[in-house]
């Protein structure tokens, strides 16, 4: 008892250290630039990525694709459509895969390979999974069977 005691209590002081940490990497850090909202992964410090959420099982965390936040005419477009527009959107970086994300023989086969990797973009149902907003962004929890494919560039995919 006397141990988990002493847990709960350096939990909490880290828990403090966390909170009081202004200058803690965010997923804002991520983006090119706050005002773009355009994802470069390459941005993603590490001690950011392990506080993120870990999938369990066959889930894969992943995070939508915001789009630019300026048309190639020169239109800004507003945070709030942006917003509204990544909330439905079909594309995702994958962040990290569960440990036994397409593991499953019945659906993937014994030998099956993963759908996706950690670092790709894929696509993925216009509404799928579960959404957590974290440190001024939006990160996904979806199951490995819900990748509908894979892709080289978000920018290519156009929803409808």
């Amino acid at each position: 008892m006397a141990t988990m005691t002493t847990d709960l209590t350096n939990l909490g002081k880290l828990a403090e250290n966390v909170v009081q940490n202004k200058d803690a990497p965010s997923l804002s850090d991520a983006y090119i630039s706050s005002s773009d909202r355009l994802l470069d992964p390459g941005l993603l410090k590490e001690e950011l990525v392990d506080r993120l959420p870990q999938p369990t099982g066959w889930r894969v965390l992943v995070m939508p694709f915001q789009g630019v936040a300026k048309t190639s005419g020169g239109l800004h477009i507003p945070d709030e459509i942006r917003d509204r527009e990544a909330v439905a959107t079909v594309v995702a970086y994958v962040l990290k895969l569960g440990p036994l994300a397409y593991k499953d023989p019945d659906k993937f086969g014994f030998e099956g390979d993963p759908w996706c990797e950690e670092g790709q973009w894929v696509c993925i149902g216009r509404y799928a999974g579960s959404r957590f907003k974290i440190d001024g962004g939006e990160v996904r929890i979806i199951n490995d069977d819900e990748v509908i494919a894979t892709i080289l560039d978000p920018q290519d995919i156009k929803s409808v």
